[in-house]
């Protein structure tokens, strides 16, 4: 079962959330070798189209560290809210796994 978290992002502002993978029953650092990682929000489980793709960038595989990332014009253009997201490994076999979900809100932005 993934782990819940509730981000937030300030519209306009850079993004970056780091987080590092381990195994709930061991407590040890899961290894992300050979693994790639891939994130998206969205306004509800039904919407349609993304509201966008978090850069997800597997950052020291060793130690199971993902880096999420959005720039600022990427932020600038999500309306404030609250979204529905999750992250995504998927192993050199294809095998999906979800690792993290939960909700994050965006704050807007007054200086323009």
């Amino acid at each position: 079962m993934a782990a819940y978290v509730e981000l937030y992002i300030d519209q306009g502002a850079n993004f970056k959330n780091v987080i590092n993978l381990t195994d709930d029953v061991t407590n040890s650092v899961i290894s992300l070798a050979s693994y790639n990682v891939r994130s998206q929000m969205r306004r509800s489980y039904y919407s349609i189209n993304a509201s966008a793709n978090i850069v997800c960038t597997i950052t020291d595989s060793s130690n199971g560290e993902i880096t999420m990332s959005l720039g600022s014009a990427n932020t600038s253009n999500i309306k404030a809210g609250r979204y529905l997201f999750d992250l995504e490994t998927v192993d050199g076999n294809g095998y999906v796994n979800r690792v993290l979900e939960g909700i994050i809100t965006v704050t807007p932005q007054v200086t323009r």
